[in-house]
């Protein structure tokens, strides 16, 4: 089983695949009401729907970089604003908080083998 992608609901498209693309993610399909972008690494992507009911955040998206301090760096020079700069967290991840323009809460992190394989995983048989 593989995960196919993450659908995030926004309340005005232009703005929202205009900030993912600042991210620095290839918009591969892009409607009035549908946008889908491939991520630089890797081969996932995830997509946007554009809803017109109020909306409830409850989901974070999470998008990992091996060169995380960087890659903040650089998405500050674009007026990118984080609500939390590069932190080390105590679960092992170095994570930086920020939402995007429909208010989606995203995590862009680095945590290595940590990953998968934290200290306290659980042991199969």
């Amino acid at each position: 089983m593989n995960l196919n992608q993450v659908t995030l609901p926004v309340s005005n498209m232009n703005k929202a695949v205009s900030f993912y693309q600042i991210l620095g993610f290839t918009l591969i399909v892009d409607t009035p009401h549908y946008a889908r972008f491939e991520c630089p690494m890797g081969e996932s992507s995830f997509s946007l729907s554009l809803e017109s009911e109020p909306m409830t955040h409850g989901a974070v998206i999470y998008f990992e970089h091996p060169k995380l301090d960087e890659w903040v760096n650089e998405l500050l020079e674009k007026d990118i604003v984080f609500s939390q700069m590069p932190t080390d967290e105590t679960y092992l991840w170095r994570e930086a908080v920020l939402f995007d323009p429909s208010g989606n809460k995203l995590k862009l992190y680095w945590a290595g083998d940590n990953r998968l394989n934290p200290p306290w995983r659980v042991q199969t048989v």
